[in-house]
């Protein structure tokens, strides 16, 4: 069977990143640019900068790809591209360099949902087997979907609110964490210990998530320590407030594992770079005979190298877009 080429553009939120896989499980090369140096000033992600980084960086991130590659466009099989969910500004740059790509070069032009991508990025681990868990944790999801084959995607439950890793950036301004503050949390929780104690959320038999009311908690609990002139131990209450967010996640894993027959669990996400969820996943899959696939660290943060590998399975499928395909800030993974 002839190699498959697949040149993957990502550009839904603050980093502009292209990439080639070889068969979905291969990476040939990736080029990001960030822009965290950037949004630090603002303490997020500012939309309308973001956009207009996109727009500087997209063809040189481009043709620093190929170059890297040692590849033309004539070796590309197919573009395969973010068109949502994200900021719709940045998502836009992404798109339109796409499809002047797939109309200049006469190449496929395949769709991929962001959180497909964040998915598939464990396929450069290794193979997926089904029927599959993905824990998708991010900054703007938190979702368990399982898996019987190749792009069947089927929402188990979700979050009803915040995000985990929108918590996380939360709960780190609280203590006072500079952006972004999730990795800093995980990293002052390792040296914490658990003393404070803090709810953890909807505890139900059902598979959806909620961290709203834990975030409230670590509010109320930082406000109620200082009125009472008491100092916060940060490294105590990021282990804490860690401790219980973890707890959540597996809790609601280790119930679709035993219920869905699940051989094969996957992180995805932002937030599967968290040490403490990597360690509690480990000791629950090792506990229930389960195979656990997390991708590393480079993989886990938003970039082109899973939108090429997502989108090798979506070419086989016979996934296409013309040039009318659009950017969709929301959309459902399907």
């Amino acid at each position: 069977m002839k190699d498959v080429y697949i040149l993957g553009i990502e550009s839904s939120c603050d980093e502009t990143s292209a990439s080639i896989v070889k068969n979905g499980v291969e990476e040939i090369a990736t080029v990001i640019s960030s822009q965290i140096d950037v949004h630090k000033n603002y303490g997020g992600v500012v939309p309308e900068i973001a956009s207009r980084h996109h727009v500087k960086n997209i063809t040189m991130v481009l043709e620093e790809c190929l170059e890297k590659a040692n590849m033309t466009m004539d070796d590309i099989d197919a573009i395969a591209i973010t068109y949502g969910p994200g900021l719709i500004g940045s998502l836009l740059i992404g798109l339109e360099a796409a499809k002047t790509l797939s109309f200049v070069y006469n190449k496929p032009l395949v769709p991929v949902h962001h959180i497909a991508g964040h998915i598939y990025a464990n396929s450069l681990v290794k193979p997926l087997e089904f029927p599959l868990l993905a824990v998708v944790v991010s900054g703007g999801h938190t979702e368990l979907i399982e898996m019987k084959k190749h792009y069947d995607f089927q929402k188990l439950g979700g979050t009803l609110d915040d995000a985990i890793g929108e918590c996380y950036d939360k709960v780190a301004r609280v203590i006072d964490l500079e952006y972004p503050g999730g990795p800093k949390l995980d990293k002052l929780a390792s040296i914490g210990k658990d003393t404070y104690s803090l709810p953890v959320p909807l505890k139900d038999d059902s598979y959806n998530f909620s961290f709203s009311g834990l975030k409230s908690a670590v509010i109320n609990l930082a406000h109620n320590e200082e009125q009472r002139g008491n100092p916060l131990r940060k490294e105590d209450l990021a282990c804490s407030f860690q401790r219980v967010a973890v707890e959540s996640i597996i809790n609601k894993v280790k119930k679709a594992i035993t219920e869905k027959n699940i051989k094969h669990v996957i992180v995805a996400g932002g937030v599967a770079a968290n040490n403490g969820l990597r360690n509690a996943m480990t000791e629950l899959c090792n506990e229930l005979g389960v195979d656990l696939s997390i991708p590393p660290m480079k993989y886990c943060t938003d970039n082109g190298t899973m939108i090429a590998a997502a989108g090798y399975f979506a070419y086989l499928e016979g996934r296409r877009a013309d040039l009318n395909l659009n950017s969709k800030s929301q959309d459902t993974l399907k």
